[in-house]
């Protein structure tokens, strides 16, 4: 029997969409359903450590903003360059609804009760937070076509942010 309460005992917090534009995005998002502020950031090789995609190792680069509205999360995702699920799904389907995420208490054994369960990885990396912790792992479930999930340890502290919108001077 796998063992699966590190990854079911956290409820999805998190819905993500692949954008084309991040800064427009934000903007729309924000004009036209009241969701922010958005905080936004780069990731890259120059801060994420260990990124894989589809098992291989990789360098890839994107960016992203983050808005809560009451207990969700919205994800704004604009791949930059290198091999991610991201430009995948943006080049086969555009732009639009990408990933649902969790935030996981223990990221190593959540990863572990999904990869015995038979979940497909399907990209990682780690490193985002101001100390090198924070990671973030993607993978398709078994017998659930087209949808990806992501697990999420959150950084004790982010990185100084690409910008916020709308900004203190708005």
């Amino acid at each position: 029997m796998i063992d699966l309460t590190a990854f079911l005992t956290s409820p999805f917090k998190q819905v993500a969409l692949v954008v084309e534009d991040l800064d427009s995005s934000v903007r729309a998002w924000h004009e036209r359903l009241g969701i922010g502020p958005w905080t936004a950031w780069r990731l890259g090789p120059h801060v994420l450590q260990d990124m894989t995609y589809h098992g291989s190792a990789v360098e890839f680069e994107f960016r992203h903003a983050l808005a809560w509205q009451g207990e969700m999360q919205f994800e704004l995702v604009q791949p930059l360059s290198g091999p991610s699920i991201f430009a995948d799904h943006l080049r086969e389907h555009g732009p639009g609804l990408h990933h649902v995420g969790k935030y996981v208490e223990d990221h190593p054994a959540a990863v572990a009760a999904v990869l015995a369960d038979g979940f497909t990885p399907v990209q990682s990396a780690h490193g985002f937070g101001a100390t090198g912790d924070g990671a973030f792992a993607y993978f398709a479930p078994p017998g659930l076509s087209g949808l990806i999930v992501e697990l999420i340890e959150a950084p004790k502290v982010r990185i100084e942010p690409e910008f916020r919108y709308p900004s203190a001077a708005d």
